[in-house]
């Protein structure tokens, strides 16, 4: 820590933290923070996974209890014991996974802890329909608070969760990766009603992994490091090396230089016309071995829905694929698995871990077989090879027995890839795989993926993050509305032309 002061007068400061810490078996999540947030501004905290973001959080909504260490709001003790206590103090979050309701509408939604009643238990709806009129009217969010939650798209969701949080009185308002799943015109729009929630009056505090976004919303940023506070400066003193530096504890360069020692061999994947459906352009393309792939792409241009096809995750409607030459027929993931060919799906959560299960029990999950003996699952070898997976891919966790729920977004993204190495894949189709994860994170996945190129795999990857796959990727596939419209070497990258064929299709038809 570089004994940056936090120090505010009692008129600016809102809230005030004094040597907070927070234990857990095997980890301090959080050492000794001190920290100062003014009344009035966005406060940007930033940290690599695991570095404490999420507990201090969790500590100022009540979900934890600090060990020691003391809070004040507006120059009151504040201890909440529990989330309603620090709603009804005027303190609320928005999490990056939302909590709706989906089949309530989105008045219901906004105002489930606090609905408006005629009678003893009795909703009144005309109350509610009107209220909830309001806060959108304040939110730029055009829709009838009658309309199911459903029914939105991502970004109205984020409007409501932040409506909901408002809907109280709300004096903090904790924003946790509010853009992770926005296109730049959305996030744009949601900057702008940040701001003016600013100038109104709501102290926002933002988590954000894109640090870009420090200098376009906010006014101070607080750098966080295996828990410990190691500066809060204004924004406009800052830049993007200085704050990776600080994040890392070391200096991080401006990005990831190619590794030039990896070199691709023969063809490892031939995909040969594939259509996802009977209406869709037929797709074809290789991997060789030892190659990193990459393919850009609009949110919806057939990315992800080709990937899932190869897999056999999705059905598609026709194609060929061949492994090392020979043909072989995908219909279930089942197959792929067992041709050597893994998918790491976007939503690792959801679909690539069981949280509630072991880091060992979730990189043994996929050949049970090399871990049993007579039909008898072995936990003796079960944790030898979880061991020398966390031992060699560098897997941050204080044991294999520890639950993937309680590891760090990049953490998580290292066990998933174990699973499927310790199913011995060829082939690893990777969507979106550095999301969420922070920029110690992303280096430490991306040397972890050339280490897999020189050993031979082919590597197939998705990302939103055009800049990370020229610096990352031999070639890189560029999808428009379902074909593939571009196709470019490393000795060819063109970050202009490659986003031109990305919005190709949709400039053809406009």
């Amino acid at each position: 820590m570089d004994g940056t002061s936090t120090e505010r007068s009692d008129d600016t400061t809102i809230l005030a933290l004094r040597g907070i810490s927070k234990t857990f078996p095997g980890v301090t999540a959080l050492k000794d923070v001190d920290l100062d947030v003014e009344r009035g501004e966005i406060h940007i905290l930033v940290g690599e996974n695991g570095a404490g973001k999420s507990t201090l959080v969790k500590t100022l909504c009540g979900a934890h209890l600090p060990d020691r260490g003391a809070m004040k709001l507006d120059g009151t003790p504040y201890r909440p014991r529990h989330p309603l206590d620090a709603i009804r103090a005027g303190v609320r979050v928005v999490h990056q996974e939302f909590n709706l309701l989906m089949h309530l509408s989105v008045g219901e939604n906004i105002f489930f802890e606090h609905l408006p009643t005629s009678f003893p238990g009795v909703v009144d709806f005309h109350r509610l329909y009107d209220d909830t009129e309001r806060i959108l009217a304040r939110l730029g969010l055009s829709i009838s608070p009658k309309t199911p939650v459903e029914r939105l798209g991502i970004a109205q969701m984020q409007l409501v969760e932040i409506a909901r949080a408002l809907s109280g009185k709300s004096r903090i308002l904790i924003l946790d990766e509010p853009t992770a799943t926005l296109t730049s015109r959305e996030i744009d729009r949601l900057f702008g009603i940040l701001r003016t929630l600013r100038d109104e009056g709501v102290t926002q505090i933002y988590i954000s992994h894109r640090l870009q976004e420090v200098f376009e919303i906010g006014d101070r940023i607080t750098v966080l490091r295996n828990g410990v506070r190691i500066r809060t400066a204004p924004v406009g003193g800052m830049t993007v090396p200085d704050i990776v530096s600080l994040m890392a504890g070391r200096d991080m360069g401006h990005g990831l230089p190619f590794d030039e020692s990896v070199r691709r061999g023969e063809t490892l994947l031939d995909v040969r016309d594939l259509r996802l459906n009977d209406a869709s352009v037929p797709i074809s393309f290789s991997l060789r071995a030892g190659e990193i792939l990459g393919v850009a792409g609009l949110v919806g241009s057939g990315r992800t829905e080709t990937l899932r096809a190869i897999f056999g995750a999705d059905p598609k409607a026709s194609g060929r694929i061949l492994l090392q030459g020979r043909e072989i027929s995908v219909r279930s993931p089942a197959d792929a698995v067992e041709a050597g060919i893994c998918l790491l799906t976007e939503d690792r959560k959801g679909q690539g871990l069981v949280l509630d299960m072991s880091c060992a029990a979730n990189i043994s999950l996929t050949n049970l077989p090399a871990v049993s003996t007579r039909g008898f699952l072995d936990f003796a070898k079960e944790r030898a090879e979880a061991e020398h997976f966390v031992r060699d891919m560098e897997i941050k966790t204080p044991s294999v027995d520890r639950w993937v729920r309680f590891l760090s977004g990049g953490t998580q993204q290292k066990v998933v890839l174990a699973k499927w190495l310790f199913r011995k894949a060829k082939v690893l189709l990777l969507d979106e795989p550095t999301r969420g994860v922070d920029v110690g994170a992303k280096v430490e996945l991306c040397t972890l993926l050339w280490k897999l190129a020189h050993e031979g795999k082919g590597i197939m990857m998705v990302s939103s993050d055009l800049p990370e796959l020229l610096e990352l990727c031999h070639r890189i596939l560029v999808f428009s509305d379902g074909r593939i419209t571009g196709v470019f070497e490393r000795d060819a990258f063109d970050q202009e032309a490659i986003l031109s064929k990305a919005y190709e299709a949709y400039i053809r038809t406009s």
